[in-house]
């Protein structure tokens, strides 16, 4: 995402230090987190197909595929995929749900699915000879090690195949104005949290970085990106069953992420009615392979 949250976030430690240990809090309630995350517009889906050339028996190779939320839909479309997961708990649901769809007339129309989720670590699961004709990472490549993943993900393609990354922010946009009040419960809960923090417009989102860091690896052409604003209205309850899915809610200290929760809820409950909207933007960054 940034995932963590609805706003920004300062920490003293060193964020790759703290990669490694966010990254493993995602599967400790695998089912919290497919119930409570937002799934992709279907645009987004149509972007990966357009871009990547993504159709009936293209090879994916899918990166940190968590509860399924992209593998899924590609599946459906008729994508034969290799699904790594480093989360056990994340990669069960993931099956499962791949199994439920595969009951569906749609999976029959199309010859039914194709994937397999493996319980592994990209950075050290060993490539299978044949290469993938795309390798897609949905809000994830992020919590891959940046010393390996751009060069693993252009060893598993082929020649001409694509590096399919979608990025997910969130942006200001649905209630505004609660986002704002809420830093309050940040800055008195969250230590990490500096004071007059705001969510960017989408206009001044700059993914550049992940451009440049494809193109620094000299094995990928020009990155293309698309871009899709998505509102989505929450409950207090749902808004709250969300935050817990975020990495930096979950590693605060119990006693302080339980407070910041509570502060949340008074807010939404006192102040909106019990409803909120968050606007997310979505990214769909894809580079060929050299």
């Amino acid at each position: 995402m940034p995932d963590d949250g609805p706003r920004p976030r300062r920490d003293d430690q060193p964020e790759e230090s703290r990669r490694p240990r966010l990254a493993r809090v995602f599967d400790e309630d695998a089912e919290l987190y497919d119930r409570a995350r937002p799934t992709y517009p279907p645009e987004l889906h149509d972007d990966l197909a357009d871009l990547a050339g993504l159709g009936p028996g293209s090879r994916v190779l899918e990166v940190g595929c968590g509860t399924g939320q992209a593998t899924v839909p590609l599946a459906r479309r008729g994508c034969r995929i290799t699904a790594v997961e480093a989360g056990p708990r994340m990669a069960a649901v993931a099956r499962r749900r791949l199994a439920e769809a595969a009951t569906t007339a749609t999976a029959t129309a199309t010859g039914g699915i194709a994937a397999e989720v493996v319980t592994a670590e990209f950075e050290s699961w060993p490539l299978p000879p044949e290469p993938f004709d795309a390798v897609v990472s949905a809000t994830a490549f992020h919590w891959i090690d940046p010393a390996v993943r751009t060069a693993r993900a252009a060893d598993a393609l082929r020649p001409g195949g694509a590096l399919a990354v979608v990025r997910t922010q969130h942006v200001r946009g649905g209630t505004e104005e609660f986002f704002v009040e809420v830093q309050r419960c940040y800055e008195r809960f969250d230590p990490a949290t500096p004071p007059g923090l705001r969510l960017p417009e989408a206009a001044d989102v700059d993914g550049s970085d992940h451009a440049r860091e494809v193109a620094a690896s000299g094995r990928f052409g020009p990155t293309v990106v698309r871009r899709h604003e998505q509102d989505i209205t929450y409950t207090t309850s749902a808004y709250l069953e969300l935050l817990r899915t975020f990495s930096g809610h979950r590693a605060l200290p119990e006693a302080a992420r339980e407070g910041l929760l509570e502060c949340v809820a008074a807010l939404v409950d006192g102040r909106y009615g019990g409803r909120l909207t968050k606007r997310y933007l979505f990214e769909v960054c894809v580079s060929p392979r050299r």
